[in-house]
């Protein structure tokens, strides 16, 4: 499964950012090969507005299908749902540990945003 990790660097061994939009990098792991792309976001955690929107439109054009991150807002869970990306929110550690804990079923999928629109 490809996997989209929020991430505060462009590594595996990088910190998982707790923000979707506005995360520095997202991580897109192959959670079987381990292989990876780190995406810079930082023009969408730049953004005015709609940073969570443009954020959840590239991972979905990317080929994600699960999203590993902190926090997820109302807009950016709406995108994610259309597309059918699975939501895993409250995750910590590394993004390798984050993908380590999915693989092992640690993490449970949400069905709604767990924060407020702008975050």
């Amino acid at each position: 499964m490809k996997l989209a990790v929020t991430a505060k660097g462009p590594e595996l061994d990088s910190e998982v950012d707790p923000r979707f939009g506005r995360a520095k990098y997202i991580v897109l792991v192959d959670e079987d090969t381990l292989a990876f792309e780190a995406v810079d976001n930082s023009a969408n955690a730049n953004a005015f507005k709609g940073a969570g929107i443009q954020a959840a439109t590239m991972i979905s054009d990317k080929g994600a299908q699960a999203l590993l991150t902190g926090y997820c807002g109302p807009k950016a869970f709406q995108i994610l749902e259309a597309a059918g990306i699975k939501v895993a929110a409250e995750v910590s550690g590394t993004v390798r540990e984050a993908v380590a804990a999915h693989r092992a079923g640690k993490l449970a999928y949400t069905d709604s945003a767990n924060v407020e629109a702008h975050w």
